[in-house]
């Protein structure tokens, strides 16, 4: 995820001895995949953390004028294209941007609203996704081009992969699946228009699919958790608690399934990160969480990022992270 513009201030790791406790459940979800994280680490696991610093660095920023590395949009090798099917022969759900009609399962019943950050074609929309919306608290820009790997592998191509990914398995269980955009529409959309789109939906669930542009040597996953904000048209304190424990339980599952190690420069080895300068989490007024999947810049995660098996198991944690949240 690129975060552009002044009104954003780095994540700084928190070293607060108070922390909330965690309910009985969620709690053995959490250290049971966290100790399942090591064991993965021990029997040669993919994306086992290689230590790195524990030290907070300031992520790289891309501005929206900035192209990919490739010189364009979407330049990139046939296995990085982001179309679904990758090594493992499973394929990406479909590209339309309605959702099918839900299968009978679990979550009948349930409305899932998935947000693909950031969009291929922003790149050529520069003046648009740099003019400012209100995000309840001030102003800031209504998107952003999002990152890259240093092959230029776009992060809205893996964004949009790992989200039809996971509407096909969401669906299989009885979700009704709505995204924020599915590639089509030429850009955005803005920030508060993805917090909306959630809201009027009345989602049961909202989760927004990015990968972070940090440091080399910055590695692993976070989730994004909304703070108490309750300023302007801003009023988070409703959310917050359910946001939680949304964003404990997929980050518990994404560790189990991917083998992925929680963040080493962001969150304390918790994986889970709270903000409070994010529109689509301040305007939200359903439960709702960001992932950061991986650094897209770490050579080591750009690997794991770029391989459609590794995005189904992606798109297997964080869905089976809803689905216990929902079936909660």
């Amino acid at each position: 995820m690129s975060y552009v513009g002044p009104d954003f201030d780095p994540p700084q790791p928190r070293r607060s001895a108070l922390r909330r406790p965690l309910t009985v459940a969620v709690a053995a979800v959490v250290v049971g995949a966290v100790a399942g994280w090591g064991v993965w680490q021990v029997t040669g696991g993919p994306g086992g953390g290689d230590g790195g610093s524990d030290s907070a660095k300031v992520p790289q920023t891309r501005s929206a004028t900035t192209p990919p590395a490739s010189g364009k949009p979407g330049a990139s090798a046939d296995a990085h294209n982001g179309e679904g099917g990758g090594e493992d022969g499973e394929k990406a759900g479909p590209s339309g941007g309605a959702s099918a009609p839900a299968a009978t399962g679990p979550l009948k019943g349930k409305v899932v609203v998935i947000d693909p950050g950031h969009n291929p074609g922003n790149f050529q929309h520069t003046t648009e996704i740099n003019r400012k919306v209100n995000i309840g608290t001030h102003a800031k820009e209504c998107d952003t081009t999002g990152t890259t790997t240093n092959d230029g592998y776009l992060e809205a191509e893996f964004t949009l992969d790992v989200s039809r990914r996971l509407r096909t398995l969401l669906q299989q269980q009885g979700a009704t699946v709505k995204f924020t955009q599915d590639d089509d529409r030429d850009w955005g959309p803005c920030i508060d228009e993805r917090a909306r789109i959630g809201n009027e939906a009345k989602a049961d669930a909202v989760v927004s699919i990015h990968a972070d542009g940090s440091g080399s040597g910055n590695r692993g996953f976070h989730v994004i958790l909304p703070g108490s904000v309750n300023e302007g048209a801003a009023d988070t304190r409703p959310i917050v608690a359910p946001s939680r424990d949304l964003g404990e339980r997929i980050a518990g599952y994404f560790v189990r399934a991917t083998g992925s190690a929680p963040s080493n420069y962001v969150g304390d080895g918790t994986g889970l990160v709270t903000r409070t300068d994010l529109g689509g989490l301040n305007l939200s007024t359903v439960p709702k969480v960001f992932i950061e999947c991986g650094n897209m810049r770490d050579s080591k995660d750009a690997s794991l990022l770029t391989s459609g098996a590794w995005r189904q198991k992606a798109a297997r944690g964080i869905s089976d992270g809803i689905t216990s949240f929902l079936k909660n």
